[in-house]
């Protein structure tokens, strides 16, 4: 096996350049400057967790909140969907398509069903879904997208019909 020096450098690879690596990036110019979320993104964050999750949930999920919970909702509310949702840099279909492959790795089986009927939502395709899972299989486990796909086949059936499922 030859040594970690004989192997070729990636193109793109530090070692394979002459120049100097650049310092990292500071935080004032990594962000994005185009993209200034409002004071307070709460209502931006509501109105796209109804959109991509449907008033419906949102409203269970709303009625069930108690003292315990209600922080939390706030904080969910506020930051995944009012800060990162809204971010005009991905469209709404990779963000589900990251956010499948995220619930397939760690696991989040409940999370998982209600993101496969918000991909829906936002404009994935089955295909596009089952090419999600296809590809978690080989990073994330076999097992794992083992379940995915029979939660996918499930809720693909419930929000689309049995009749889509005979086509599969």
């Amino acid at each position: 096996m030859p040594e970690p020096s004989q192997h070729p450098q990636h193109p793109q690879s530090p070692a394979a350049t002459s120049a100097p690596a650049s310092p990292p990036p500071s935080a004032e110019t990594s962000a994005d400057a185009s993209f200034a979320p409002a004071a307070d993104p709460y209502d931006a964050g509501m109105a796209v967790r109804r959109e991509v999750l449907s008033d419906a949930h949102v409203d269970r999920a709303e009625a069930r909140k108690d003292e315990f919970t209600s922080d939390f909702q706030a904080m969910i509310t506020r930051y995944a969907w009012g800060t990162i949702w809204t971010r005009p840099g991905l469209p709404r279909t990779t963000r589900s398509a990251i956010t499948l492959t995220a619930m397939i790795a760690g696991g989040y089986w409940e999370e998982l069903e209600m993101h496969v009927r918000a991909a829906l939502r936002n404009g994935m395709t089955p295909e596009e879904i089952k090419e999600v899972f296809l590809q978690c299989a080989i990073y994330c486990s076999v097992p794992a997208a083992n379940v995915a796909f029979s939660i996918g086949q499930r809720v693909l059936r419930e929000e689309l019909g049995e009749d889509w499922a005979a086509k599969g």
